[in-house]
């Protein structure tokens, strides 16, 4: 990496730099500090499908960077900002894992080898029986996991590469270094090897409990799982919260790259979902003087995308099993964040609405009237509702007979079961437009009982009952996704003002670094704001229909849980027969 320089003076900057890496792209926003974005642009990154293996997803760490200085110059130039006005830089990221050498260069995670091929992606599930093995192991490390640790997390993925590419292990064990994604880019901006909180505490099993009582690595628990040869500096010797300004800021390489003044301040960075967490949680609503610790722990932060993230903040950790934590200040500082999540969501949806027989007629239709397929499918949804006498706000009974259990990737909350696989009773034997529809519909609820489901669970367990949800990510523009959310939950969904409000959370570590802010929920605070409020349908009856919307989805509800229940059952009668 190269050399920094001393800090520069920033009198005239006054804007702040987000960058957000998902799966498939990167983003970067300019925004200033009242956190109104002026501009931003959108980069693709290319994943990597080795042939013959379905659960590997891979990534180059150069595409990726190259991606983020292409995204970030566009943004900088369509907001009409000069260089020096961006006081600061936030990156989030995937929680993906990359390797590299003792030169800094990309040391291949691929079977046969490619060398630009880097970057384990955070959905990958090539680690599934190292996973098993280590939740059959029962190592009280996991207590902080939900009991069960996932192959999207970085440790069984570290124990594959150094079982299935031992070469490949050891050559990077030769002063290389293995990293989050968001670690990665402050990395590569700053040369500075400083690890986020967040990424160390949510995916390494790094123990941050408060100053005092803090383990840091637990070295028999990387004994135990037979990685204990990492060293710290592989992994992470200086550990940092998140928006605290790392080295001298941008090397004159990094600067160069990203077309940004040299020492530009960087923060620490942050995974993309709790980078959205920092991007809606802290806003007032109405009649709220300050967003204290209390009014937190009765907010879920929903970031729904292709996966989702479901994260809440308590004052005391709450252990819940099948969700991951109580994580010490993770996302809020001196908050511990308990982390639902689904691992396909969106995607999900895609996967539903592009594989049905009904397929090439909606994406005609789509076509023809230069819509998108979900805007087809909702249009006439409300037709179908209007058919059948409901009105448009109780469309939802629609999918009486129909129903969905969405864990076709597998389950990452509340059951911790990746082997867990998709459920649909009710199909008919037709495959129309209106069958899609209908299916469609009930994906969506689906996705919402599981919320629920998620948030019981956090409940039943001693966390403070939620109240609002938070919601941010692609799916915040399906109206039917937010519908059912509040209506299966019975929460006020709370929509954000910002609706990138994941490059806003990275902006704010970078409005952070810079100082404008005297700590990370001050930034918060000032720079998010409530856009529109979502509430759950709550008349129990009205005249034109017999059924009450709350009874109905606490009937599907009931449905969707005893599906969950009886697939696990199926399992065990299964594998009974297997073993006889």
């Amino acid at each position: 990496m190269a050399a920094r320089s001393t800090p520069r003076d920033t009198p005239h900057a006054k804007y702040a730099l987000g960058v957000d890496v998902g799966t498939g792209s990167a983003r970067a926003g300019v925004f200033d500090l009242d956190g109104k974005l002026l501009a931003s642009a959108v980069h693709p990154v290319t994943m990597f499908r080795p042939e013959g293996e379905p659960d590997f997803y891979q990534q180059s760490s150069n595409d990726i960077w190259n991606a983020v200085c292409t995204a970030t110059k566009n943004a900088v130039q369509e907001a009409g900002v000069a260089r020096d006005e961006i006081m600061g830089v936030g990156f989030d990221a995937t929680c993906s894992l990359v390797a590299l050498d003792s030169s800094d260069m990309p040391m291949s995670v691929d079977p046969t080898g490619e060398p630009e091929q880097n970057v384990i992606v955070w959905l990958d599930h090539r680690a599934n029986n190292q996973a098993q093995s280590i939740n059959s192991d029962g190592h009280s490390a996991l207590r902080n996991v939900g009991g069960v640790i996932s192959p999207e997390m970085e440790i069984p993925k570290l124990s594959w590469l150094k079982q299935n590419q031992p070469d490949e292990w050891w050559a990077t064990m030769q002063q290389g270094k293995f990293l989050d994604l968001a670690d990665f880019l402050v990395y590569r901006a700053t040369g500075a090897p400083t690890r986020s909180l967040c990424t160390t505490v949510c995916k390494w099993n790094y123990d941050a409990a408060p100053a005092g009582a803090g383990k840091g690595w637990d070295q028999t628990f990387l004994d135990q799982v037979g990685v204990g040869d990492l060293t710290p500096s592989q992994i992470g010797l200086a550990v940092e919260p998140m928006g605290e300004a790392v080295g001298d800021g941008l090397t004159e390489a990094a600067a160069s790259d990203l077309g940004l003044a040299p020492n530009t301040p960087v923060g620490v960075g942050i995974i993309d979902a709790h980078a959205g967490g920092l991007g809606v949680l802290g806003a007032k609503l109405e009649g709220q003087e300050v967003v204290d610790a209390a009014a937190l722990e009765t907010r879920l932060a929903l970031i729904a995308g292709t996966s989702c993230c479901h994260m809440a903040s308590s004052v005391k950790p709450v252990f819940v099993p099948g969700v991951w934590g109580p994580y010490y200040s993770a996302m809020v500082p001196e908050l511990y964040l308990n982390e639902g999540g689904q691992s396909t969501a969106g995607k999900l949806l895609d996967h539903i609405t592009l594989t049905h027989g009904a397929t090439p007629e909606l994406e005609a239709v789509a076509k023809e009237r230069g819509v998108s397929r979900y805007t087809v499918l909702d249009e006439r949804l409300a037709e179908m509702a209007q058919e059948a006498g409901l009105p448009a706000r109780k469309l939802g009974l629609l999918t009486a007979d129909l129903h969905v259990t969405p864990d076709f990737f597998g389950n990452r909350s509340p059951l911790a079961d990746p082997s867990m696989r998709g459920g649909i009773s009710g199909l008919p034997l037709s495959a129309s437009l209106d069958d899609l529809a209908l299916l469609y519909l009930a994906t969506l609820q689906a996705l919402a009982y599981q919320t629920k489901h998620i948030i019981d669970t956090m409940t039943e367990n001693g966390h403070a009952p939620i109240e609002t949800i938070w919601v941010t990510g692609g799916l915040i523009k399906n109206r039917l996704y937010l519908q059912a959310h509040a209506d299966a939950t019975g929460c006020t969904l709370v929509l954000p003002q910002e609706q990138e409000a994941v490059l806003l959370g990275s902006a704010v570590l970078g409005a952070r670094a810079a100082g404008a802010f005297p700590d990370l929920p001050s930034a918060m605070s000032q720079m998010s704001s409530v856009g529109e409020l979502i509430e759950p349908y709550q008349l129990e009856c009205a005249d034109e229909c017999d059924v009450s919307v709350p009874s109905f989805h606490a009937a599907k509800y009931r449905v969707f849980r005893k599906m969950t229940d009886d697939q696990r059952e199926y399992r065990g009668i299964m594998e009974e027969a297997v073993l006889d």
